[in-house]
């Protein structure tokens, strides 16, 4: 299957079961598809917290659990499974390349290098940071590199740490969206991680600038968008909203049980306050609001309620509601948690369309196109890499 045919038929898909992954269960008590499959939504609300880990956290598992009750969609965890790229081992470049790199950001790196061919073209490190993938890639391929980066400070550290490890490598403060005619022609470019407009902008530019390559790792999609996702290869049958293309990039790795106790808090505590706020105003309808500073989270929940009513104007609860309000809190954490598991099933789905959109559009631009995973899922989840050759 090419990829344009794998983008037909998944945005097919996507586009007829939309108000599976589009409604969000946080905001909607109960929403819409819950009446149209009630024996799926029964199975999901019963689900105990084991069953409820392991599908949260897969989301192939997700996709088969829905499709016993959807069987339309039996078909997608094939049609979105992208292959490994091939991958050579990296030499040893000495202990001073790595300096002041966690060791799963290293990893990380050192998986899309080894997964990244040379063109023998110089190289544009596309919003590097402090330039750790250009680095390594001026002293693994032997090729000048310059790093575009927006942050002085981060290019000045990038140029100490350019300098220590002796790299052929320069920093160019820039903005990637407004480079003008700064760009030189002619070059291999490299993005890992790179956000949303960040890396839509390059895409673009590519055919442009004559690019001869580019091997772009994407992230955060939602990022830069005002309204709808406009599709950057042609008209598409599924709408995707800022909300839709940032539940693609929700999946993590599996977090501590701090974490995970923490993050159950905080939906529970924040849902409790949903709760009240319905009942105060006699709307039953989510209303959103700014974000709940961390420190808000750490006392006890009549202190959250306090510090939440005060800031969206609302009466504070009576002493005697405040037990119902935190119970109502986690009832509904509960179920969300459950409930979500069908827009977990359309998280990969939603990201490789998304890929494909980029990759499709390098294409019509007349690049050869391969789309990849350079590492497992326990690395990173963004692990899709889009490598594309100028014909």
């Amino acid at each position: 299957m090419t990829l344009a045919q794998r983008q037909g038929t998944l945005d097919a898909v996507l586009a007829a079961f939309r108000p599976l992954w589009h409604a969000q269960p946080f905001r909607e008590i109960r929403p819409a598809w819950c009446e149209q499959w009630p024996a799926l939504t029964a199975e999901l609300l019963a689900l105990d917290d084991g069953e409820l880990v392991r599908l949260a956290d897969d989301g192939e598992a997700a996709t088969h659990f829905v499709a016993r009750h959807i069987g339309d969609l039996a078909a997608l965890p094939d049609l979105v499974r992208v292959a490994d790229c091939s991958s050579t081992a990296l030499p040893d470049q000495g202990r001073f390349w790595a300096w002041e790199i966690p060791g799963r950001k290293r990893a990380q790196i050192e998986a899309f290098a080894a997964s990244t061919a040379c063109s023998g073209q110089p190289v544009i490190d596309w919003c590097g940071g402090k330039g750790h993938l250009g680095r390594l890639l001026a002293l693994h391929w032997q090729v000048d590199v310059t790093t575009l980066e927006i942050d002085r400070m981060l290019c000045a550290d990038g140029e100490f740490l350019a300098g220590r490890s002796g790299a052929a490598q320069r920093f160019v403060e820039a903005d990637v969206t407004q480079l003008g005619r700064s760009l030189p022609n002619g070059r291999h470019t490299v993005a890992l991680h790179a956000c949303g407009h960040l890396h839509r902008s390059l895409v673009d530019q590519a055919a442009a600038r004559c690019m001869v390559a580019l091997d772009v790792a994407p992230c955060c999609y939602y990022r830069g968008l005002e309204g709808d996702y406009q599709s950057l290869s042609g008209p598409l049958l599924t709408r995707v909203t800022a909300d839709d293309a940032r539940l693609a990039v929700t999946e993590s790795v599996t977090a501590a049980p701090r974490q995970v106790r923490q993050r159950d808090r905080e939906m529970a505590w924040k849902l409790g306050f949903d709760a009240w706020r319905r009942q105060s105003s006699g709307a039953d309808e989510y209303r959103s609001f700014k974000p709940v500073p961390s420190a808000w989270m750490r006392g006890r929940f009549t202190d959250f309620m306090a510090l939440m009513v005060h800031r969206e104007m609302l009466a504070l609860p009576a002493e005697k509601l405040m037990d119902e309000l935190e119970r109502r809190g986690w009832q509904r954490q509960h179920e969300v948690m459950r409930l979500s598991i069908v827009r977990n099933a359309f998280r990969r789905p939603l990201e490789v369309w998304l890929a494909l959109d980029l990759a499709i559009r390098l294409e019509n631009d007349g690049y050869s196109v391969r789309l990849g995973r350079f590492c497992e899922r326990r690395l990173t989840p963004r692990n899709l890499l889009i490598s594309a050759r100028l014909n």
